[in-house]
C-alpha cells in the first residue's frame, strides 16, 4: 500500500537525521518536542537499536547498519558493568540490539552477548513464587512479589536461548511465567491487569493492581497491547493453543473499543473529554502484535476479518492522524504517545517504543521484515 511506503520513507529520513542528533546517546521520551537522551541506562534503549536495524534491513543503507552496530557495542559495555539491569526488561534491550545483529549478520559475538543477557533475565526468576520479578532486588518489600504484563515481551529472549543452547530451564521459566500471567493478569472479560502481586515466600496470589493505569481495576491500553503481542509470541515458540486463544481475546477486546479515529486513549476506563490523553504507542504495539497473531490463524478463522480489519484501521489511524509527516523539526515518528499519564511523565509526547512498533508494523506489511523477537525461518 502506498500509504505504508510513504510512512516508511518518512521514518527513514527522520532516523537519518536522528543519528546525527543523538550521536552515541539513546532516545527515551520527549519533553517540549525534543527527545530526552541518555547514555544507555534506560529500559527503552533497545528500541532505538531496533529502529536502526529495521531501517537497514528495509533500505540496505550502510549508514543505518553502522549506527546499529555501534549501539550493540554500547549494550556489550552495559552488560559488562551491569548498569541499571535490575529489572525484567532485558528482552527489550537485547532482543532488539545484539539478537537483531545475530539474526541479520550471523555475528557470533552478538549471539554470545544475547545468551549472557538471557542469563541476566533468568536471575530474576523467583522459584518460591514461580514468577519473574519485574522490578527491584530480590526480597524488595514493595516489588519483590510483583509481575507486570510487559514481561510477556521479554520472554522471547528465554525461548530463543533455549533454542540455541538446549537448556530446558530457559523454556521452563518462560512457560511458567507465561502461564502465571495468563491466569492472573488476564481477566474473565478479556481485559487485563497491569500488575499482580504474590506472596514472596509461598507464591500465593494477593491482588491485581496497576502502576501506570487509571485505577487498579481499569485496563491500561498499553498493558493490553503488551498482552496481545506477548501471548502471540509465546504461541509461536510453544504452540500452546491457550496462548493463541488469549492473544485473540485480548485483541478483540482492544479493537472493540477503538475510538472514532482508531487510536486509543491511555486507559479504556478513563472518562473521555477534550483533555484525555491518547497513547499512540498502545495502538502501534497492537498493530504489530496483530500482524504476528494473524500469521498463526487459519484463513477460515471466524475472527480473522475482525482482527485484520482492526489492525488496518489502527495503523491507518496512526499514519493519517498521528505521524509526524509534514513536521520537519519533529524528532519522533508518532505524536501523542504517553509514558505515564498518572505520574505526569511525558503524558503526551514522543516515546521511542511507539516509534519502534509503528515502524516494525509498517515494514512487515510492506516487505515482510518480521522484527527481532524470533529467528526467521
Amino acid at each position: 500500500m502506498q500509504m505504508w511506503k510513504q510512512a516508511i520513507e518518512h521514518a527513514l529520513q527522520k532516523t537519518r537525521e536522528n543519528i546525527e542528533r543523538f550521536g552515541d546517546q539513546f532516545p527515551h521520551v520527549s519533553e517540549k518536542g525534543k527527545y530526552l537522551l541518555n547514555d544507555n541506562n534506560e529500559w527503552t534503549d533497545g528500541f532505538w537499536s531496533g529502529i536502526l536495524w529495521l531501517c537497514y534491513e528495509y533500505s540496505g543503507d550502510e549508514v543505518f547498519k553502522t549506527a546499529a552496530q555501534k549501539t550493540v557495542e554500547s549494550f556489550r559495555n552495559r552488560l559488562g558493568t551491569n548498569q541499571k539491569l535490575d529489572h525484567h526488561d532485558i528482552g527489550f534491550l537485547y532482543s532488539l540490539s545484539s539478537k537483531a545483529q545475530w539474526i541479520i549478520e550471523g555475528n557470533e559475538d552478538a549471539k554470545h552477548l544475547t545468551l549472557q543477557a538471557a542469563d541476566v533475565l533468568m536471575s530474576r526468576w523467583r522459584a518460591k513464587g514461580g514468577y519473574i520479578q519485574a522490578w527491584g532486588p530480590e526480597g524488595d518489600p514493595e516489588n519483590g512479589g510483583r509481575i507486570i504484563i510487559d514481561c510477556l515481551m521479554n520472554l522471547p529472549l528465554l525461548y530463543w536461548a533455549y533454542e540455541h543452547t538446549g537448556k530446558e530451564e530457559y523454556k521452563e521459566v518462560a512457560v511458567a511465567h507465561a502461564d502465571k500471567s495468563r491466569r492472573f493478569l488476564v481477566r474473565g472479560d478479556d481485559s487485563s491487569y497491569h500488575t499482580f502481586y504474590f506472596d514472596q515466600e509461598t507464591g500465593e496470589a494477593i491482588r491485581g493492581g496497576t502502576h501506570q493505569g487509571y485505577t487498579d481495576g481499569s485496563t491500561w491500553t498499553r498493558g493490553q497491547a503488551w498482552g496481545i503481542y506477548g501471548f502471540a509470541l509465546s504461541y509461536r515458540y510453544t504452540k500452546n493453543p491457550l496462548y493463541l486463544e488469549t492473544s485473540k481475546r485480548l485483541a478483540k477486546y482492544f479493537l472493540e473499543r477503538l475510538p472514532e479515529d482508531d487510536v486509543v486513549y491511555w486507559d479504556f476506563n478513563v472518562a473521555i473529554n477534550s483533555d484525555t490523553k491518547r497513547d499512540s504507542s498502545a495502538s502501534a504495539i497492537t498493530a504489530a502484535g496483530i500482524i504476528e497473531l494473524l500469521t498463526h490463524l487459519e484463513a477460515s478463522d471466524p475472527d480473522r476479518n475482525l482482527l485484520e480489519g482492526g489492525m488496518q484501521r489502527s495503523l491507518q489511524g496512526l499514519v493519517k492522524g498521528y505521524s509526524t509527516v509534514g513536521q520537519p523539526a519533529a524528532e519522533g515518528l508518532l505524536d501523542r504517545g504517553s509514558y505515564s499519564v498518572r505520574g505526569g511523565v511525558s503524558p503526551d509526547d514522543y516515546v521511542i517504543w511507539g516509534d519502534y512498533y509503528y515502524l516494525e508494523a509498517l515494514v512487515r506489511l510492506d516487505k515482510g521484515i518480521q522484527g527481532y523477537w524470533y529467528e526467521r525461518k
